[in-house]
């Protein structure tokens, strides 16, 4: 069974359709950059395009930077414009689809249940966080398997400042840091929220996952188990559709 994923991110906008079976991209992905300022209806646009490139006419599954209830998007935004603040995105993303039944989940919520499904949570209990590294730092967490939905860790403060405004893959590229460096503030980062929820792994997922070798073993002090995401930047697209395959 096929169903279309699409994962929005803070500076690209990338999909495809999912084989839910193998938890794996069906096709090769197609991406175009988020729009800046990435309002509801130019990252809606830019989701049209991405469906289209596929001339896809079934379900989509979409995931979104920010927290998401019932198919609104609200109280975060904090990497797209903040008129998405309250917006019925699901609405808006079925109209600017021709009437596609779509569901909308968190975006890191998304990557989180395809890495327990398929990728380095398969099989795990206990507490577990997927923490994704790239615009901004998204978080999913899960309890024997279940997910505590919308957690949003990457707002957490760190040393006077939100977290992901310190230690996201962005910044790293922004302010030209070394592994070494972006590591020491990864380290501080995830020694806070291990000291907030003793999780038994941490998932290392977003872009920068498939780079886990130049820096996950430069962290120290981290009691958790520490893993790079298996399915990589390509969760958000698995988990967006096989959040579409159970309606949302």
């Amino acid at each position: 069974m096929q169903i279309f994923g699409v994962d929005i991110g803070g500076s690209g906008i990338k999909g495809a359709p999912v084989d839910l079976e193998r938890g794996d991209l069906a096709e090769e992905r197609f991406k175009v950059l988020t729009p800046h300022p990435a309002t509801p209806d130019g990252v809606a646009d830019g989701v049209k395009e991405v469906v289209a490139h596929f001339g896809w006419t079934g379900p989509v599954g979409l995931t979104f930077p920010g927290v998401v209830s019932g198919g609104t998007t609200i109280r975060t935004a904090a990497n797209v414009d903040k008129s998405w603040i309250d917006t019925d995105a699901r609405a808006l993303f079925s109209e600017r689809l021709g009437g596609h039944d779509v569901t909308v989940v968190n975006d890191a919520d998304a990557a989180g249940v395809a890495e327990m499904s398929f990728g380095a949570g398969r099989g795990r209990g206990g507490t577990v966080i997927l923490l994704t590294f790239g615009t901004g730092i998204g978080s999913a967490l899960f309890v024997d398997g279940v997910l505590v939905p919308n957690t949003e860790l990457g707002h957490l403060e760190l040393g006077g400042h939100e977290a992901e405004k310190r230690a996201s893959s962005k910044v790293k590229e922004d302010q030209q840091m070394t592994w070494e460096h972006w590591a020491r503030r990864v380290q501080k980062y995830l020694a806070h929220v291990e000291m907030l929820f003793s999780p038994q792994l941490f998932i290392i997922g977003g872009g920068v996952s498939r780079k886990a070798d130049k820096f996950l073993h430069l962290i120290e002090g981290v009691k958790a188990e520490m893993v790079p995401a298996q399915l990589q930047n390509n969760a958000g697209i698995v988990g967006a559709a096989m959040h579409a395959s159970k309606g949302g």
